[in-house]
């Protein structure tokens, strides 16, 4: 019933805002069980002695108490094994974990529970040891199980055809690049770095974004020409060009043409000089679009969507908060809060109060 309604509000969503209907948002989160480990004494304790045993010992800065109190807990509650140890939003908890895919207007399109039957059913995916800092764990955790989430997704929709890809740092690795951008039907891949880029020029350096930089004065970038250039073989190219490049209206041609007003020129051309980018040798740096410009930074804020649809299931929903250690209670939560979302879009469709449709309670009001 779910999948269907997936289907069924495709249409709508992007009737009411077809920019945001082509973009997918991906995160994960997780339901704390009712258990003992979930006792904030149960942690505490542990970080407690941790730091007095640093004190005694005289430990350098770079013991981390916190780090080596995720290293030192157990990996799963003792009351059920499925319930692992996880470390979300600060801090330590046994949960649950789950992933959810939104649009850009932070509507539910997918919700995979990463139970044993997922695991199951996706081989490729090697649960591994736990690292010691729990930072990586949930970089790590969330990077693997993204492409068997998305592969799911398209063959139970083939007619959603996203166009756009939000995600966090956690997706910064090239073989997920490789993915959205030449496998999947994404254009764009909207993904801040997780580490800092080494792209380097022949006779030009390359700024943190990317952006290839004036020859002459690394402090200036060049500017992206808004069209896309191709080659007769059909690849795509970013085309930058010289900073102090105008454009000029020629009366006697009535057409325009490129000026370069700087005072030491690096070309012998009148343009000024011009960069090819050629972004399938470097996925990573130029995902299909350029790192930080206003378009970048206006874009990536939709993906705050995706977490108000998480917050929304979880308190709105009451799907946080059970006490409950039963597995297929929490996963039937989650598809009860997605099918109760899909239903509002429908129902405030059919209203006509679009500005509804993550809004129940108004609606109903």
């Amino acid at each position: 019933m779910f999948d269907r309604l997936v289907d069924l509000t495709e249409s709508i969503c992007q009737q009411i805002d077809k920019a945001k209907a082509s973009m997918l948002l991906f995160d994960t989160s997780d339901i704390e069980t009712w258990v003992t480990e979930n006792n904030l004494k149960y942690a505490n304790r542990i970080i407690r002695q941790l730091k007095t045993f640093k004190k005694a010992n005289g430990l350098y800065d770079s013991f981390d108490p916190y780090k080596a109190a995720y290293g030192s807990m157990p990996p799963h509650t003792a009351a059920n094994s499925a319930i692992q140890q996880m470390y979300i939003n600060g801090h330590f908890c046994y949960a649950f974990k789950f992933g959810i895919i939104t649009n850009g207007l932070g509507i539910v399109r997918d919700i995979s529970f990463y139970n044993k039957g997922f695991l199951h059913s996706h081989p490729a995916i090697v649960v591994g040891k736990k690292p010691d800092s729990p930072d990586e764990d949930k970089s790590l955790a969330d990077s693997k199980a993204l492409i068997p989430v998305l592969k799911d997704f398209f063959k139970k929709h083939p007619l959603i055809n996203p166009k756009i890809f939000l995600g966090d740092a956690a997706f910064d690795s090239i073989e997920i690049y490789k993915y959205l951008l030449q496998e999947a039907s994404f254009e764009k891949a909207y993904i801040p770095l997780k580490n800092k880029l080494k792209t380097k020029g022949t006779d030009y350096t390359v700024n943190d974004d990317g952006v290839p930089c004036c020859p002459r004065d690394a402090s200036l970038p060049m500017k992206r020409e808004g069209n896309k250039s191709h080659l007769r073989c059909g690849l795509a190219t970013m085309k930058f060009v010289c900073p102090k490049m105008k454009w000029k209206w020629d009366s006697a041609t009535k057409k325009s043409k490129r000026i370069c007003h700087c005072d030491h020129p690096c070309t012998t051309s009148s343009c000024g000089r011009m960069i090819y980018i050629y972004p399938e040798q470097n996925l990573r740096t130029y995902p299909g679009t350029v790192r930080g410009t206003d378009k970048w930074a206006s874009t990536y804020k939709v993906r705050v969507n995706v977490e108000k649809s998480i917050s929304h299931f979880k308190d709105s929903f009451c799907v946080a908060g059970r006490k409950t250690q039963n597995e297929k209670t929490l996963h039937a939560d989650l598809l009860l809060a997605g099918i109760t979302q899909l239903i509002t879009v429908m129902v405030a469709d059919k209203l006509h109060k679009h500005q509804y449709i993550r809004s129940l309670k108004p609606l109903i009001a």
